[in-house]
């Protein structure tokens, strides 16, 4: 087991952003250690005001996502990861155009109720992302995700990616057909997912925006800000205005994906701050997926 290290400084700013339930040294919540009770991984949360309900843990489709692959698709796992997930109890299954694993969602659920799981996925509207250069209207996007998932409708669609100070103005055709969408009950919600602190800052503020991917973790690592104390207090600004909040890159984008101390401490801070509806983690085998559920349920708040 790596040892983990936090300056002073960093350690105080996370305290002051309210998240003084990361332990230093030996109380490292090291799962061993801990009485079994905590976080339940399968509780069933609120996305927001979206009407949307699904379980606190969800599987992420897209770790090392771009042009249409991830690690999953890559190496051949992808359905089988998928399934397992949902037969393990997880019911948010979050996906992306660029991430390519439509298809084997569509495949890993095909055997379930389409009420029983909630989708997420995400459009492109960059350059670059993905292989092909036009950039459709949502309307024409969406329609193809359909397809892709054999599905009549999903439950969020987002703009993906956004890192852009105005991207409200830049992507408003994609958010009024992403709304008129939502009023055709074609979607049921509709938000952004962000790399950005202005990005993250302005989705506070839009009220299109029903739902935010937020990055985050103790750590400042893959996040909007390397200092968390910065990027905790617009989460709890998205998550006041009754915005859904997903969480993403609590373990880094993977960069302490083998430091189990690290692991348990981001749990234990995203989890505390109570501002994080749903947690997603780009898992690549079935039994990371049980791993994580174990710390999960070992997490006291």
């Amino acid at each position: 087991m790596k040892s983990s290290k936090l300056s002073r400084r960093k350690f105080l700013s996370i305290s002051a952003a309210g998240a003084g339930t990361l332990l230093l040294g030996k109380e490292l919540l090291a799962t061993s250690e801990i009485p079994a009770a905590g976080v339940d991984p399968l509780k069933m949360i609120s996305l927001g005001k979206t009407g949307i309900k699904t379980t606190l843990l969800g599987l992420g489709t897209g770790y090392n996502g771009f042009n249409r692959s991830s690690n999953i698709t890559r190496a051949g796992v992808a359905e089988n990861v998928i399934r397992s997930a949902y037969e393990k109890g997880i019911r948010f299954f979050d996906c992306a155009d660029a991430y390519g694993t439509h298809p084997y969602t569509r495949s890993a659920l095909k055997d379930f109720p389409r009420e029983s799981y909630v989708i997420g996925t995400k459009i492109w509207t960059q350059r670059g992302g993905i292989p092909e250069p036009d950039r459709p209207d949502a309307a024409t996007v969406v329609d193809r995700f359909r397809k892709e998932l054999d599905t009549d409708f999903i439950d969020l669609v987002q703009i993906h990616f956004m890192t852009s100070p105005t991207w409200t103005d830049e992507q408003k055709k994609y958010m009024d057909d992403l709304e008129t969408l939502k009023a055709k009950k074609i979607i049921k919600a509709h938000g952004v997912s962000v790399h950005s602190l202005d990005a993250l800052k302005l989705a506070a503020a839009s009220p299109w925006v029903d739902v935010v991917h937020v990055r985050i973790n103790p750590f400042g690592e893959s996040m909007d800000s390397r200092d968390p104390a910065e990027v905790t207090p617009v989460i709890k600004k998205i998550h006041d205005a009754g915005k859904g909040v997903i969480g993403m890159k609590l373990i880094g984008n993977g960069k302490f994906r083998d430091d189990s101390e690290k692991i348990n401490a981001s749990i234990k801070f995203t989890m505390g701050l109570g501002t994080v509806d749903l947690i997603i983690i780009g898992f690549e085998k079935p039994e990371q997926i049980d791993d994580y559920m174990s710390r999960m349920k070992n997490t006291i708040i």
